[in-house]
């Protein structure tokens, strides 16, 4: 019986061939090595497949918006060609554009700073269109520019156009020669305050009577909530407005040499100038547009050709977002605050006759 069946299995294999075919055509049958796979095993493995290439996909993306945020709170500046020239030799124009504030004057520090850092950089031109703004802010873009052209030992030229009025003017002066735009606005030396008296509205309109308690007289001087007095308003002409125009006038006394202490002040009533009248008063050096400006850089930095740069903030997703969020109006004690309280100003402000 057992011989039987050996000889039953050796007939099976010798008819077989290495395909595992019968020498009759048929297919031979086999043991587990020769199944198919089934339909269900094939299906996990495209589905295995597809997640870890969708995990790859995802990681990078990770690694892309990581790189998108810290590229926008690195502080870094992408340059912009302006004139095409040697890239060993570049002029940098620096933008002071709007109301001069803090984050402003932070802004041209940042891009002064990262221009010092190049040392393929020969010169600077501040491009101003600003009719002004803080005190403060105006007086930190000056010191930077100074500090600048000290460290360095590079030209600074300043290039108005449109409006380059008191911190404007005041930001300018810090630069070894003024360009104007032919059709540019300049000058209102002088300083400003201004604020609003809710004493009649609020008592009267709205039947609130605000109530002040305060350690000295002159505390709340001058206070949104009552009328100025003449006395008050000696002594914040005083404390605050003198000072600030002293240093204003000197400041330009200073930087514009061919102009007296005594002819600056006549000048400093105010007063806005065109390009024209301006040059005639010795405000400014030229009159031109951009490329006379990049003209005097390249004289004073004793050089044939450079290549013309600006710096442009690359998109940050992070600054996105952050701008998105603060974009909103919010009225809370440091809104109210900054809407009430006085500020003096480096400012043309044609709504008070500046």
């Amino acid at each position: 019986m057992d011989a039987d069946k050996n000889n039953n299995q050796f007939n099976v294999s010798k008819n077989t061939d290495s395909r595992g075919y019968s020498s009759s055509g048929g297919l031979a049958a086999s043991g587990p090595a020769g199944r198919k796979p089934s339909g269900w095993r094939i299906f996990f493995g495209v589905i295995l497949g597809l997640s870890i290439l969708a995990n790859i996909f995802l990681f990078l993306v990770l690694i892309g918006m990581a790189a998108v945020f810290a590229t926008g709170r690195s502080g870094t500046y992408a340059e912009e060609v302006i004139r095409k020239g040697p890239s060993d030799n570049k002029i940098v124009v620096i933008n002071l554009q709007g109301l001069i504030i803090g984050r402003k004057a932070q802004d041209v520090y940042r891009q002064i700073k990262t221009a010092r850092e190049d040392k393929q950089v020969k010169g600077l031109i501040l491009r101003v269109d600003s009719p002004g703004g803080t005190i403060s802010g105006s007086d930190q873009i000056y010191h930077q520019i100074q500090k600048y052209r000290q460290e360095t030992g590079k030209p600074v030229v300043a290039f108005m156009e449109g409006i380059a009025a008191s911190g404007g003017y005041y930001s300018s002066v810090a630069c070894e020669k003024i360009v104007s735009e032919p059709t540019a606005i300049t000058g209102s030396i002088g300083v400003i305050m201004s604020y609003f008296v809710l004493e009649d509205f609020l008592e009267n309109k709205l039947g609130i009577t605000p109530v002040i308690i305060k350690s000295g007289l002159k505390k709340d001087w001058p206070s949104p909530f009552k009328k100025v007095t003449a006395e008050q308003r000696k002594y914040i002409e005083d404390k605050l407005i003198n000072p600030a125009y002293e240093r204003f006038v000197n400041l330009v006394a200073d930087a514009r040499r061919e102009l007296t202490l005594e002819q600056v002040k006549l000048l400093a009533d105010g007063s806005i100038y065109g390009a024209s009248e301006a040059l005639d008063k010795k405000m400014i050096d030229k009159i031109g547009y951009i490329d006379t400006a990049i003209e005097e850089v390249k004289a004073l930095a004793n050089i044939d050709k450079a290549k013309v740069v600006e710096y442009r903030k690359p998109f940050s997703l992070g600054g996105f977002l952050s701008a998105r969020s603060s974009s909103g109006l919010k009225l809370d004690k440091t809104m109210l605050y900054e809407l009430a309280r006085p500020e003096v100003l480096y400012l043309w402000d044609v709504r008070a006759g500046y």
